[in-house]
């Protein structure tokens, strides 16, 4: 198990040329944007980083991610736990035009003064990660079916709107 923190900065192009492997938690509480996203989380995500140099000379990360979040669930809103996990691959560069460069494989992640903050790629990734729609189980949910039923669908006949070529039609008989 670990227990060890994982740095909030890396220098990455140092870690790609030494083929740094980097693991350790990172504390969710600290996730700002994710806390805006799903709301209000606790313990730990578990990550491991490997960095790397291609053969193009790019420095890569190749990632993983593995968390235990509470999501609202969108039927009653109420917080249900999640597992989410994330391989990812990421390309260091230090500007846009690098990025354009980057193959589609790859995600290309902004570096600083050759620092890379290491906990807001995180971020970023366990926010892709997410999934688009979490619901309890029928039988679980504090919202049942019957609620969320909006009445039985009126059927009436809708009145036919006028056609603007109905005159065009009565035209056409007197020419």
């Amino acid at each position: 198990m670990l227990t060890r923190r994982l740095p909030p900065t890396v220098e990455p192009y140092r870690a790609a040329a030494n083929q740094e492997t980097i693991e350790g938690l990172v504390d969710l509480e600290k996730l700002a944007r994710l806390k805006i996203e799903i709301g209000p989380q606790q313990g730990d995500a578990v990550v491991k980083l490997q960095f790397d140099i291609d053969t193009q000379r790019r420095h890569l990360i190749d990632g993983d991610l593995e968390a235990d979040l509470m999501i609202p669930c969108r039927r009653c809103l109420q917080p249900m736990a999640v597992s989410v996990a994330s391989h990812f691959k990421l390309a260091v560069v230090s500007d846009d035009a690098l990025a354009a460069t980057v193959p589609s494989d790859y995600e290309p992640v902004l570096v600083d003064n050759e620092q890379l903050d290491l906990l807001e790629a995180i971020e970023d990734e366990l926010i892709l990660s997410l999934p688009q729609v979490v619901y309890h189980d029928e039988a679980d949910c504090a919202v049942s079916r019957e609620q969320l039923s909006s009445g039985e669908a009126s059927v009436e006949e809708a009145a036919r709107p006028d056609n603007p070529f109905d005159v065009l039609k009565s035209l056409k008989g007197k020419l």
